[in-house]
């Protein structure tokens, strides 16, 4: 599925890199304590790769390299961020792991078409409404009713609905807010591929299928 090198070190280009990762990482392990990424790096840049637990999406957290290195190797996300170094802006890869079924189809590396774009604000009011919405009737439904195959149900019935008539399912807005994905100001990108949508904004990207499956491009988000 991936392939190891014997590349054990990446060094980040830009100041706030590494506490940047550092923070994507937490957030992975905080629903999935034994969280697998997949890191492809090439061409000056890397590409940290997951599956959120619970959101039926991938999503990517890019950066470019001092260096320019080859790598693809799946790794527990928890060592990943162990040796995370924000002094040094680096990070040192652990060793492989088996890689779960999704590290095996990612989305196309290129040939994204952009669809439009969004204001950030308005895409972050739409997350917290669904959020709210979500927690509002849950709690509205008698406690013997709230197991979790209707609380299943009432999240899928959430967040398949398309953003708009963007086509995106909200999960994947819902995602990008957990992730802390939609900060600053700067519009979110809609992009297509080759059978994915894709959300992209300056703190990575998140993709869904959408049919056939194509491999998030490693490059600058």
């Amino acid at each position: 599925m991936t392939a190891s090198t014997t590349v054990r070190r990446l060094a980040f280009a830009d100041p706030g890199e590494a506490a940047g990762l550092a923070a994507f990482l937490q957030r992975l392990i905080r629903w999935e304590k034994n969280a697998s990424v997949r890191i492809k790096a090439a061409d000056g840049v890397v590409g940290v790769f997951a599956r959120p637990a619970r959101f039926d999406v991938l999503v990517v957290r890019t950066a470019r390299l001092l260096e320019p290195v080859e790598l693809d190797s799946t790794v527990s996300a928890g060592e990943l961020l162990e040796r995370v170094d924000e002094d040094r802006e680096a990070v040192s890869v652990p060793p492989a792991v088996t890689g779960p079924a999704w590290a095996g189809v990612l989305p196309p590396r290129g040939g994204w078409q952009r669809q439009g774009e969004l204001p950030v604000d308005a895409v972050r009011t739409v997350a917290s409404a669904a959020v709210a919405e979500f927690r509002q009737r849950a709690e509205a439904l008698p406690e013997r009713q709230r197991d979790r195959r209707r609380l299943d149900a009432l999240a899928e019935e959430i967040w398949s609905r398309p953003l708009g008539r963007t086509g995106l399912p909200l999960r994947a807005v819902h995602a990008a807010h957990a992730l802390g994905f939609l900060r600053g100001e700067q519009p979110v990108s809609l992009l297509e591929a080759g059978g994915w949508l894709r959300l992209r904004t300056s703190y990575g990207s998140v993709a869904v299928r959408t049919g056939r499956p194509a491999a998030l491009p490693v490059s600058p988000v």
